[in-house]
């Protein structure tokens, strides 16, 4: 996918006047884009629009207008935009109780290591994780990780082909697998950019 530029923003006097629709449109793509591994934790798959939505709402709170600073925040979302081989996806471990969720991200300390995909009859494929900069600690993990999902041509070629594909979870404290139903695959493949297959 292309990379946001500064011509593809509003100014901020603009986004005050369409911020309300373009939230409730923002709302409804991202519903579209996520994937719940369980209870606690959710995938949601980044793309030019969420990036677009991301930096918009980042200038307005911050008011920044000057060139640079626009440009500082275009450097810092622009890369988890989708390169055609890969999904970004923004890890969330949500606990409502705060007592409950502070002991949830000392035992699953480590867990953005052990987020995969897997298409039908091939090995597990793992995201790397936090390549921007590292997000836990010695004593606990953050709440919120961002991860890339490496494909090469042979998983390209196998999803286009229409094999299955499933999404999970092996950390030791937390187990779950989902497979795709045919909505949110089609959006995934969407994102790609995969060579027709003959």
């Amino acid at each position: 996918m292309k990379h946001l530029s500064v011509n593809d923003l509003w100014s901020l006097e603009e986004y005050a006047r369409c911020r309300g629709e373009f939230r409730r449109q923002m709302i409804a793509h991202k519903e579209r884009r996520q994937i719940r591994l369980g209870e606690h934790l959710r995938l949601m798959f980044e793309d030019r629009l969420t990036m677009q939505y991301q930096v918009q709402e980042m200038l307005r709170a911050e008011r920044i207008f000057e060139p640079d600073g626009i440009q500082e925040e275009l450097d810092t979302y622009n890369p988890l935009i989708p390169d055609g081989d890969n999904w970004k996806a923004t890890l969330l471990i949500e606990y409502t109780d705060i007592k409950q969720r502070r002991k949830a991200l000392k035992r699953l300390q480590g867990i953005e290591r052990h987020l995969w995909f897997q298409l039908e009859g091939q090995a597990r494929v793992y995201a790397i994780a936090d390549e921007d900069m590292p997000r836990d600690s010695a004593e606990k993990t953050s709440s919120v990780h961002f991860l890339r999902f490496q494909l090469d041509p042979a998983a390209c070629r196998a999803l286009r082909l229409g094999q299955e594909l499933s999404f999970g979870v092996d950390h030791p404290h937390y187990e779950y697998c989902v497979t795709l139903e045919s909505g949110m695959r089609a959006v995934l493949l969407n994102d790609l950019e995969i060579p027709d297959v003959h």
